[in-house]
Parts: C-alpha cells; sequence; structure tokens
C-alpha cells in the first residue's frame, strides 16, 4: 500500500493501448522504445509501471497510479508523450499515418485488478507478445 498524510491506498490497473488502424507496428525497434519511454515516463510521473509488455499492434501496462490524478489523465499523459517520441526518433513513421501525426487508437482499454492478485495479472501481461 502506498501512505499519503491522510489516506492509505493501492490503486493498480491494466492498461492496453491498442495501434491505430491496428498496424503491427510495435514490433523490432519501435516495440523497445515504446517501453522504455514509457518506463521513462513513470520516473518523473505519478505513476509505477510494474509490468509492461508488447504484442504486434497493442501494449499491456501493469501500473500503479497515485490519487492525485485520474486514470485518463494518466493515459492522455501516456499516449501524448509516446507519441511525439515516437515521430521524433522515427520519421518514417508519415509513411504509416500519412494523414496526421497520430499512433494511438482514440481509445483504450483499463480495469482495476482489485477482482485478481497483480501476480495473476503480471502473468499474463508477461504472457503476451
Amino acid at each position: 500500500y502506498q501512505t499519503k498524510s491522510h489516506c492509505k491506498y493501492l490503486i493498480a490497473l491494466h492498461l492496453i493501448l491498442v495501434v491505430k488502424y491496428r498496424k503491427r507496428l510495435l514490433v523490432d525497434k519501435i516495440g523497445m522504445f515504446v517501453k522504455s519511454i514509457i518506463e521513462q515516463l513513470a520516473e518523473s510521473s505519478d505513476f509505477d509501471v510494474e509490468e509492461i509488455e508488447v504484442d504486434q499492434d497493442h501494449i499491456h501496462i501493469l501500473m500503479r497510479i497515485g490519487t492525485k490524478y485520474s486514470v485518463g489523465q494518466h493515459v492522455r499523459r501516456i499516449k501524448q508523450f509516446t507519441t511525439t517520441s515516437l515521430w521524433r526518433a522515427f520519421p518514417n513513421l508519415k509513411r504509416e499515418f500519412w494523414k496526421e501525426k497520430t499512433f494511438w487508437s482514440d481509445g483504450y482499454f483499463v480495469c482495476s485488478v482489485g477482482n485478481a492478485s497483480a501476480e495473476t495479472i503480471r502473468r499474463y501481461i508477461q504472457e503476451q507478445g
């Protein structure tokens, strides 16, 4: 559990982000790059990444968040930071997304891991990819 001055909490989430149009771009360098960018972002943000794994067209993240920001704010920050970093590092993405500088689909999947143990979710995420 994490503790702040007036509360004790554990907010663990399973987050899935999908590449726009389900393009299979999270392979090789791009997949490793996205993982490292999210881990770097976690170091300077109000969330911790417990487990992260990429599949060809989506990414699974087991994360713990604080009480200061909402889930949507965390997701928005992750998507914005990874998209700008990807476009900076891989300018050839314009061949895949020629209309706009995008990478992720508009939505996302998130669920709390309250009904399942974090270890069960961790094993599930490790088996992806």
